[in-house]
C-alpha cells in the first residue's frame, strides 16, 4: 500500500505526534520514513533589516539550515527509539507548504502525513494550521493531519 511516507517535522509536539502515527503505518506497511525539514529562505537584504547586529556576521538561511538538520536528526533519533527501521532525513529551503509537496512529487511519496497546529478561535475549537490546511489543498497523494 504505502512504499514511501513523508512526515514533515519542524520541531513541534504536533510534528512528533505525525512522526508516531506514520511509525504505526511502517510497521503494518513496511514503508521507508522520509523526514523533512523547510526552513524559510532569507535574503541577504532581509538579514540586514535587521535590528541585532551579530559581531560575526551569519547568513540566516546556513543558522536557519543548520537548526533544520538538529531538528531532522533528533526526529529521526525518535524514530528510531520508537522501533522505526528505515528512515532519511532532508532539509530544505523555501516556503513550507510549496516545498512538502514538490518534494512528495518528486520523492514519488505515497502518503503525506503532518501534525495538525490549531488555534482555539472556531466554534468547534480547532482550526488546521496554515502549512497543513495548504499542504491537504495542494498535494495530489494521500495527506493525513495528525
Amino acid at each position: 500500500m504505502f512504499k514511501k511516507i513523508l512526515v514533515a517535522v519542524d520541531g513541534s509536539k504536533s510534528a512528533l505526534n505525525a512522526l508516531e502515527m506514520a511509525i504505526g503505518l511502517q510497521k503494518y506497511t513496511d514503508a521507508e520514513i522520509y523526514l523533512l525539514c523547510v526552513f524559510k529562505h532569507h535574503s541577504l537584504f532581509e538579514a540586514s533589516l535587521s535590528m541585532v547586529r551579530p559581531s560575526e556576521l551569519q547568513i540566516p538561511d546556513q543558522a536557519l539550515s543548520e537548526y533544520a538538520r538538529e531538528v531532522v536528526e533528533q526526529a529521526k533519533q525518535f524514530a528510531l527509539e520508537k522501533g522505526a527501521v528505515k528512515v532519511r532525513g532532508f532539509v530544505k529551503g523555501g516556503r513550507p507548504s510549496k516545498t512538502i509537496v514538490n518534494f512528495a512529487r518528486e520523492k514519488d511519496i505515497d502518503l503525506i502525513v503532518l501534525g495538525a497546529h490549531g488555534t482555539h478561535t472556531d466554534k468547534d475549537g480547532m482550526l488546521l494550521g496554515s502549512v497543513s490546511h495548504r499542504v491537504a489543498s495542494l498535494a495530489k497523494r494521500p495527506t493525513m493531519i495528525v
